[in-house]
């Protein structure tokens, strides 16, 4: 199990499944997540909401609920009720290790579930959904080709999705003893709605009956052309981004870190931004850097590319050694400029190279020496440059293992 991976106890005793997706600071706030009905904390729209939400500073735990993903437990001994209980729980166990959920947020059903748990996480300031029914009891109708089955023997085995689960008739008494009325009604925190207008799984008129149901400050927002399941990357990526655009307004203000609590850390990490399809989070030390793809190779060019970057450290060391060489030697160096550009040549077209066939790279690299130099001042820098550590890397022979951690 990796540090991400973590379990709590559930409703009905048994471990729950969770991971956690961490911002690369201190998280700004926390938030909960419940996945839709019979999908898991991995599902996609789990997976990208917790990572772009992540990305903003937001740190998330999604779970998989009772019986469900690799949680414990069976899945016909559960319910809709059971569901919120797990989700009390998840931000129980949220309160003692880290901090209470001040966001919670659903996903279909998931969301009707955490408007029905809200009242009882008392730190969660504000609630959002997504595709979510306005009354839990619309999910019966996937249950409908199990009903008379459940009605004569008490049990029955539906497919769902592909795969089959086997299910009591309490679920269906469960969802019919619901009253979401009183439960949005009573919310007394701020909702944002959100909900594509061709979702052919929840229709949209659940969406106005949960906005008019509950009581301002309220907001909604339409995922035009997204599917139910959010299973684009980029819808998941636009909700994550006005979700946490709204919630700022109401989650709590930044913490002042301590400083040994934003220490350095050694070695970079590169995460997926949960934006577009190329965007990247770097963390290298104290230090938070973006890099993408321009949009003709299919970014959104919110970033250097993998390039521009080699490029950036290439130029960067080498302005930081002929400054270190010029301020031993005392040379009146008044600034350095390089200007890099990469490339893919034909060998042949390299007369140094001893590769003769196919393509090699070429980075060029032009140096502007501003102050009164003279004539052998800048032939020596010029050597100088080429003995920069990074220089020597990029021509040495370099290995790079590469593993594959736990997921």
């Amino acid at each position: 199990m990796t540090p991400n991976q973590v379990t709590f106890p559930g409703s009905q005793g048994v471990a729950l499944a969770a991971r956690l997706d961490l911002p690369a600071d201190a998280p700004r706030a926390w938030c909960l997540f419940a996945h839709c009905f019979t999908c898991s904390k991995e599902s996609r729209a789990a997976a990208f909401l917790g990572q772009a939400l992540a990305a903003r500073g937001i740190a998330v735990l999604r779970f998989d609920f009772t019986g469900l993903g690799a949680s414990e437990g069976a899945f016909e001994d559960t319910n809709f009720s059971s569901n919120v209980e797990d989700l009390i729980a998840a931000a129980a166990w949220l309160r003692a290790h880290h901090a209470a959920p001040a966001l919670l947020l659903g996903h279909s059903l998931g969301g009707a579930a955490v408007l029905a748990a809200a009242a009882r996480i008392r730190e969660a300031r504000a609630v959002a959904t997504i595709g979510a029914p306005y009354d839990p009891a619309h999910v019966a109708h996937l249950l409908a080709p199990a009903r008379a089955e459940l009605e004569a023997e008490g049990v029955a085995e539906i497919d769902l999705g592909g795969r089959p689960f086997r299910i009591r008739r309490q679920l269906l008494d469960d969802l019919a003893a619901q009253d979401p009325a009183t439960a949005i009604g009573g919310l007394r925190k701020a909702l944002l709605v959100m909900h594509a207008p061709l979702d052919a799984v929840v229709d949209i008129d659940n969406a106005a009956k949960i906005f008019v149901a509950a009581k301002h400050p309220k907001s909604f927002v339409s995922l035009d052309g997204a599917d139910h399941l959010l299973s684009r990357k980029a819808d998941a990526a636009y909700a994550a981004e006005v979700l946490a655009a709204w919630a700022t307004r109401f989650l709590p203000p930044p913490q002042a870190v301590a400083p040994e609590a934003n220490a350095a850390v050694p070695g970079v990490r590169v995460v997926e931004a949960g934006e577009g399809r190329f965007a990247q989070m770097i963390s290298a030390g104290r230090h938070r850097l973006r890099a993408d793809e321009p949009a003709a190779l299919g970014g959104d060019d919110t970033g250097p590319s993998p390039y521009d970057l080699v490029l950036a450290g290439l130029g960067a060391c080498t302005a930081m050694t002929l400054r270190m060489y010029a301020e031993q030697k005392k040379l009146p160096l008044e600034r350095v400029t390089v200007d890099l550009a990469h490339e893919k040549i034909h060998a042949a077209d390299c007369s140094d190279c001893e590769t003769r066939d196919g393509r090699i790279d070429r980075i060029t690299r032009d140096l502007t020496l501003e102050g009164p130099l003279d004539a052998a001042q800048r032939a020596r820098l010029l050597e100088i440059a080429n003995r920069c550590p990074v220089h020597r890397t990029l021509n040495a022979e370099v290995d790079i293992p590469t593993r594959l951690r736990p997921g």
